[in-house]
């Protein structure tokens, strides 16, 4: 596939753009060509999407949301194509990249709910006077994506920005530009208007156009906490609004009454899950007193578990180098590998060019190494020992990052206790990957995110809005308060 971008409803070569190959984490084969928009090619997808946004803001939000509507069917008449083509690029599983989209519908329906949810608000606030809100979309709006959910973390914004009236431009990853272009052919099939949804594909100089251009009045950004903390820095001082998520160091507490039969399972499922390539996924095992014989169940399903199409890949050869260099590091530190999946490969010649790293698990891991302290984003879990759950809380709150952490019990007390001194956005109790559903927003604290609110749910609808406020009064009167 041959990426191009997609301005005013129609596919355009950038002028000048540089093409990048784009391969397959599973083969390292070329897959497709995206380009790289030069810093000069932003401006036209700009103005396309600025004189869509009078007409679309004009529709009225239940005539938007028949359109959403008809793009969410389609989405889910290629569920099956869009889901092999995600994981084709990123290094998902079918499995996976099906469950994003999935999740993806989710927040789509939430967003075709609000016509009948958000219907503004008024009030007599004394006699005479009225106030009342309306809801007004802010513009051009965009977002820009990360390579490890090619559909779902463009999903989580694309809804609630159209429904609410903005033009959008889904600014994806130079890595996954394949499924990104596949949304927009679904959008121009369901009649969204042209210039409504926009795609301008490329590397760092199409985000900074985004950044700098006047007409651009929101950003959204998934990606690492390095990268989100520049952007929402630099469009912030732009007088922009920007909501950049960050990633993260999730903590998964085990304490001794844990439920044997759900526990192993469920950390395995975390930490390895879509190759660990996931903000959500756990990072540390911290063991609560005597937990040896979880741990060594855990341990037991991850050298079971096999390397190749049915785990994942990692998206490039230079994420295996630095994950392989980091298990080096933990080891020579002091940290036992307790599981070592560098150098394992599926078998079969069609894998042999792809990115592989098997589950590994590093146990005696202090709270002072690296692989305690900094996000992997791998299957790899360092295993912390703590002597109480007082510790085991310390040692999670003490994490720059913010975004999840879970506890393993079946005492409520002990789960409650958690819950509420827990220093993560979203916590779950016997859940490795406490991703909640919506209405209940997605979006973690701290390190995690830099900006106000959440990305999805009323955090969405808040952050692609704004509200303008009423004040009505048509008589003059004299029995009511000094409102009138």
């Amino acid at each position: 596939m041959v990426c191009r971008n997609l301005v005013g409803g129609e596919w355009v070569s950038p002028v000048g753009a540089e093409l990048l190959e784009v391969r397959s984490p599973y083969t390292g084969g070329v897959i497709g060509r995206v380009p790289l928009t030069p810093l000069s090619g932003v401006s036209p997808v700009v103005e396309a999407a600025k004189k869509a946004a009078v007409g679309w803001q004009a529709v009225g939000l239940r005539e938007r949301t028949v359109h959403l509507a008809r793009f969410r069917a389609l989405l889910e008449k290629n569920l099956e194509r869009l889901a092999h083509l995600a994981a084709s690029e990123a290094g998902k599983t079918v499995g996976e990249a099906r469950a994003g989209l999935l999740k993806g519908l989710e927040v789509c329906d939430f967003s075709l709910a609000l016509q009948n949810l958000d219907t503004g608000g008024a009030m007599e606030v004394s006699r005479g006077v009225t106030c009342e809100f309306r809801r007004e979309p802010l513009g051009v709006v965009a977002g820009i994506t990360p390579f490890n959910f090619p559909a779902m973390v463009p999903m989580w914004m694309i809804p609630t920005a159209l429904a609410v009236g903005n033009a959008f431009i889904l600014k994806p990853s130079e890595k996954v530009p394949l499924t990104a272009c596949a949304l927009g052919e679904l959008m121009l099939e369901a009649g969204v208007p042209p210039g409504v949804f926009s795609i301008v594909h490329g590397g760092k100089e199409a985000v900074q156009g985004l950044l700098e251009h006047p007409d651009v009045q929101a950003v959204g950004f998934v990606g690492s906490s390095a990268v989100a903390r520049r952007v929402y820095a630099e469009g912030a001082a732009r007088g922009k609004r920007v909501l950049a998520l960050g990633g993260a160091k999730n903590h998964l507490i085990v304490v001794p009454d844990a439920d044997p039969a759900l526990t192993p399972q469920a950390v395995l499922d975390s930490f390895t899950g879509c190759a660990g390539q996931r903000c959500m996924a756990a990072s540390v095992l911290v063991a609560v007193g005597d937990v040896q014989s979880l741990l060594d169940e855990v341990a037991r399903r991850a050298a079971a578990l096999e390397v190749g199409p049915g785990m994942g890949a990692l998206i490039d050869r230079a994420s295996q180098e630095r994950l392989e260099a980091a298990i080096a590091r933990a080891e020579s530190e002091g940290a036992r590998v307790l599981v070592d999946g560098r150098g394992k490969k599926p078998q079969g010649a069609a894998w042999a060019g792809g990115h592989w790293l098997g589950p590994t698990i590093l146990d005696h891991v202090r709270p002072d190494m690296e692989a305690a302290q900094r996000e992997l984003f791998g299957p790899l879990i360092s295993i912390v020992r703590v002597p109480t759950l007082s510790a085991a809380l310390e040692l999670e709150a003490a994490s720059p990052y913010g975004n999840a952490a879970s506890i393993f019990t079946t005492n409520g007390a002990v789960a409650q206790q958690v819950v509420e001194h827990a220093r993560a956005g979203m916590v779950g109790v016997n859940v490795g990957v406490p991703v909640p559903r919506e209405p209940f927003s997605f979006g973690g604290i701290n390190e995690s995110r830099f900006g106000h609110g959440d990305i999805t749910g009323p955090g969405g609808v808040e952050f692609w809005s704004q509200t303008k406020k009423v004040t009505r009064k048509w008589t003059a009167r004299t029995d009511g308060s000094w409102m009138s």
